[in-house]
């Protein structure tokens, strides 16, 4: 039996992106947290200034042989427009920039060819950025499982429910029961 394996995506403020995955059969853990920056253990206020070149992701455990790492390219590119440059919803800054950081270079080749894919799908170029992942740094705390733990929060009532209705609507055979 193959290991879990891990995948690392951003696509705006990481409550909503975790809340979405979260519905996944098999995906045995979904983590918070910043990638792709300049400074080292970086805090949420850091990153939100911009000036540490961090973008918020979620980092997710998975079962390859119950969900494929295309599933999961699936479902990120539905939560999320991957042709707005650094922005998502109200979120604004290179924090909430789309990006993918791929663990190998089989996770790396399978991004690249649906990116190439899913841009001639759009009238605007998909602006995801795709690179190799250095250093995952987990999110404080308050900010794993924010969905689950705050779901009367207008930003989550807002922002993070409609992508989790989507996930249920679109990807309804890849549901965790």
């Amino acid at each position: 039996m193959e290991a879990t394996q891990k995948a690392t995506f951003g696509g705006g403020c990481f409550w909503c992106i975790e809340a979405a995955f979260k519905e996944l059969d098999g995906i045995s853990d979904v983590t918070s947290g910043y990638a792709g920056g300049t400074v080292g253990n970086p805090t949420y206020e850091q990153v939100c200034s911009g000036n540490t070149g961090h973008a918020e992701v979620v980092q997710l455990e998975f079962d390859p042989n119950v969900v494929a790492y295309e599933d999961l390219l699936d479902v990120f590119f539905a939560v999320h427009d991957p042709t707005q440059l650094n922005r998502q919803g109200p979120d604004v800054g290179t924090q909430y920039r789309s990006v993918i950081f791929a663990h190998d270079d089989d996770q790396h080749r399978l991004a690249k060819a649906y990116i190439e894919a899913l841009d001639e799908s759009y009238d605007d170029d998909v602006v995801t950025e795709l690179t190799p992942l250095e250093t995952f740094y987990e999110a404080e705390e308050y900010h794993q499982d924010y969905f689950e733990k705050n779901p009367n929060d207008a930003y989550c009532r807002f922002h993070a429910r409609p992508k989790v209705e989507k996930v249920r609507e679109k990807f309804a055979d890849k549901l965790a029961h």
